[in-house]
């Protein structure tokens, strides 16, 4: 683990000045901030684990997942593991074919994460987005949690449209409007806003 982003400081007190419920937020949890594991293949491995779960589910099956590991999630542990292996944690045939695709790249260098740092937000997304089981969600949480971009605003994540509709008195879903309201007043601080709204809704920090 890591230390706070070089920007988190600075955003909390930008954000705190432009909107009333940021400043409440971030007056309520000061326990913890958003962190980096800085191991991509680790990262994306379990955000493929956890899609289309819960995170109780998700938690269970990624424990098994790393003890098959034998604690050394990389590109070579998982190339060597059966797909049956990897099928016995709990994982769908299709989210096996997505984390032994990525070993695959990985190992042969078709997929190149170092790239990513001269790459756009969008870019990072497009390049992400190629690989197997990894769409627009994934992309973002790997440039919010992995590389800790500062400006990642996931609306295809539930947990933040719930945390908005519940913080600003919107219904659910939130309107398009609205959202893109707040993107704009949080830019270029959307990951720390993002951060706080989750924050309010769950017990602990997220990681991925």
């Amino acid at each position: 683990m890591s230390r706070p982003p070089k920007y988190w400081v600075r955003a909390k007190k930008i954000l705190s000045k432009r909107d009333k419920v940021m400043k409440k937020l971030i007056t309520e949890y000061k326990d913890g901030s958003l962190i980096t594991r800085n191991d991509i293949f680790f990262s994306l491995c379990k955000s493929i684990i956890g899609q289309q779960i819960s995170v109780v589910a998700a938690d269970s099956v990624f424990l098994k997942f790393k003890k098959k590991c034998k604690n050394k999630i990389n590109a070579r542990t998982v190339s060597k593991l059966p797909f049956s292996s990897l099928k016995s944690c709990g994982l769908s045939k299709q989210k096996v074919k997505g984390i032994k695709d990525l070993a695959k790249r990985t190992l042969n260098k078709t997929f190149k994460p170092h790239l990513i740092k001269k790459m756009t937000d969008e870019e990072a997304i497009e390049y992400l987005s190629n690989l197997k089981q990894i769409g627009r969600w994934s992309a973002e949480m790997i440039l919010l949690f992995t590389l800790n971009r500062s400006n990642i605003w996931p609306l295809q994540d539930i947990g933040l449209l719930r945390a908005i509709s519940n913080n600003y008195n919107k219904k659910y879903l939130p309107p398009k409007i609205f959202l893109n309201k707040l993107y704009k007043k949080f830019t270029p601080y959307c990951s720390v806003a993002t951060w706080y709204l989750w924050r309010s809704i769950d017990d602990e920090p997220i990681q991925y």
